[in-house]
């Protein structure tokens, strides 16, 4: 398995939401599509907001915990034509449950409570080179914003 952390939202050509997940040494990145209720989950989560009544994913943190189970990681483990498929892997008592889920949810998990993200050997497959993702300008763009260490909050568009 390959670990990945989740650098920015990014916006395609179209406006649609593209979640940018980048391997450890920064060099291959994953873009997944998500839809724009998702990608506001994901974007929350990334600034690290608090709202005063929990969101759908701050929910089901909150019944993790109530159920004394911790999620251990988080796997995008398949794609299927052109779709991903990722499952949350959680312990209780002993025991690990793997629950099947869609990225984007995984990923708004992951990021509430802090879990590593992983991509499995078959979807590290199909990450671009971030040559091969960005334009030069978009490629320094995401370099500075990879040096800076944070997410950034602007918005980014993938032509």
């Amino acid at each position: 398995m390959i670990p990945v952390k989740v650098k920015e939202i990014a916006y395609d050509i179209m406006m649609n939401p593209v979640i940018l997940l980048i391997d450890e040494d920064e060099l291959k990145a994953l873009p997944i599509w998500v839809g724009p209720f998702e990608a506001h989950a994901i974007g929350i989560a990334l600034q690290e907001i608090r709202l005063e009544r929990p969101l759908t994913h701050d929910l089901l943190n909150n019944v993790l915990s109530l159920l004394d189970a911790k999620l251990s990681m988080v796997v995008i483990n398949d794609v299927k034509e052109g779709t991903y498929f990722a499952e949350l892997h959680i312990w209780r008592h002993n025991k690990e449950l793997v629950v099947d889920c869609r990225p984007s949810d995984a990923i708004a998990l992951a990021l509430r409570t802090e879990t590593p993200i992983y991509l499995s050997e078959k979807v590290a497959e199909g990450t671009l080179a971030i040559e091969e993702l960005l334009n030069e300008g978009q490629h320094q763009e995401l370099k500075e914003l990879l040096e800076s260490g944070r997410p950034n909050d602007s918005k980014k568009s993938l032509h």
